[in-house]
């Protein structure tokens, strides 16, 4: 996607009010309902299985690790936004400067949808359905590339196949 089409993209919403109360609306509540349900699932599995269960342990920490990674190769690879590099005013006001590859909300979806997934099948296929909305929000939004959010769901999805279902 060009510059102009991120511009563009980005005025539809910004230029109608119910447009952009509604992108904005789904920007910052989607991601929360993942990190609401996600402790709640972590609270249920510690009083059901026990903290030191495996299912537990990994529920906990795959996620915890892949946000620590995940945040570091942010700053590392330092990548700019599409309102950097093109100089636009994206629809959801945002002042970050560069740490836009991969998307740390994308990453953080998929991880939690896999983790869900690992288990309860039916809450993680919904959460991979959030997850891939997340993604299309940060994009649409113009705070994100879409190759920022495409590698964070296959970054996210990948280290749960090999964390949750191969190891």
């Amino acid at each position: 996607m060009k510059g102009e089409s991120y511009q563009n993209m980005s005025a539809f919403f910004s230029e109608n009010k119910a447009r952009n109360t509604t992108i904005k609306a789904l920007h910052d509540i989607l991601p929360l309902v993942m990190y609401i349900f996600y402790p709640v699932q972590l609270i249920t599995l510690a009083i059901n299985q026990g903290l030191g269960s495996e299912t537990f342990l990994r529920f906990a920490l795959i996620p915890l690790g892949t946000l620590i990674i995940i945040s570091i190769v942010r700053v590392l690879v330092n990548a700019k936004r599409p309102y950097e590099v093109y100089n636009y005013e994206p629809a959801v006001p945002k002042k970050t400067h560069g740490k836009s590859f991969p998307s740390r909300h994308t990453v953080c979806a998929f991880i939690i949808a896999m983790a869900f997934l690992y288990v309860n099948t039916r809450i993680g296929i919904i959460m991979l359905f959030i997850g891939v909305l997340i993604g299309i929000t940060r994009v649409i939004a113009g705070v994100h590339f879409i190759r920022d959010v495409v590698f964070g769901a296959l970054i996210g999805i990948a280290v749960g196949l090999v964390g949750f279902f191969i190891i």
